[in-house]
């Protein structure tokens, strides 16, 4: 029996139907995957929720080969909506003051993931040139948002938190900054004793993506034992963007 290749489509949701699809999927990597959890996740309906979920946007990656089942989400927010909000969700962890401050448009990304089946293939790339053209339709300056490492042993990531923190921190008026009562310092090993090939082999694909890009990391990380995560803050300057790194996050070449 021969199976067809996925044909994508992406969309913001626009129903609850599709926000619940969006919320199942991220049930099955964020919590069945990687043990995560949360004050609102839906164990029985095997959802994946929080209290933002109704202020973001969600964009999907539909595969219309399954009956556009929902395959990959991200969740997005603007300044405009965060205002609406009174904040980003990343403030809870870090101090975005130096972002709030610069005047220039921002966005929030999160919560992204594809169904594991859909890893490695094109699906990030369509998901990725869906999510360019959001950021030139709003007029998008500045992305940024929290991109995890799985595990809490911060030991265990002691080479790739540090080889972000020496190679790729955020200049001074992009800098945010984990918040003081749960700062996680990143520069655990000297950069005499780093091997930093061994150490961008831990760093995770999106986070790579986002360096590629000519992202800038923020100061400290963030332990998350409740969602079973080590935090970055992760900032991309779209101002910055060379013409080949434009093609790649608009095209979605090299994710």
């Amino acid at each position: 029996m021969t199976h067809s290749p996925p044909t994508f489509r992406v969309k913001l949701a626009e129903t609850d139907k599709e926000l619940r699809a969006a919320q199942r999927l991220r049930y099955e990597v964020f919590v069945e995957e990687l043990g995560g959890d949360g004050p609102l996740v839906d164990h029985q309906a095997r959802l994946e929720c929080d209290r933002f979920d109704p202020f973001f946007d969600h964009l999907l990656l539909l595969d219309q080969s399954k009956n556009d089942c929902v395959v990959g989400v991200y969740r997005l927010l603007r300044d405009d909506q965060a205002a609406r909000i009174g904040q980003f969700y990343s403030e809870d962890e870090y101090d975005l003051a130096a972002l709030k401050s610069s005047g220039r448009r921002l966005m929030e990304l999160g919560r992204s993931c594809l169904a594991k089946t859909y890893r490695g293939g094109p699906g990030m790339y369509h998901l990725w040139s869906g999510l360019g053209r959001y950021v030139t339709d709003h007029r998008i300056e500045i992305l940024f948002g929290v991109a995890s490492f799985h595990g809490t042993d911060v030991a265990l990531l002691s080479e790739p938190l540090s080889l972000l923190h020496a190679r790729h921190l955020a200049p001074e008026a992009l800098r945010v900054r984990a918040r003081a009562e749960h700062f996680q310092r990143m520069d655990l090993v000297s950069n005499d004793d780093l091997d930093h090939r061994a150490a961008m082999k831990q760093v995770p694909a999106l986070i790579k993506a986002y360096l590629r890009l000519g992202g800038y990391v923020g100061d400290g990380a963030f332990v998350d034992h409740q969602f079973n995560t080590t935090d970055i803050c992760l900032i991309v300057d779209m101002d910055r963007l060379t013409e080949k790194q434009k093609i790649i996050y608009q095209q979605g070449v090299g994710v």
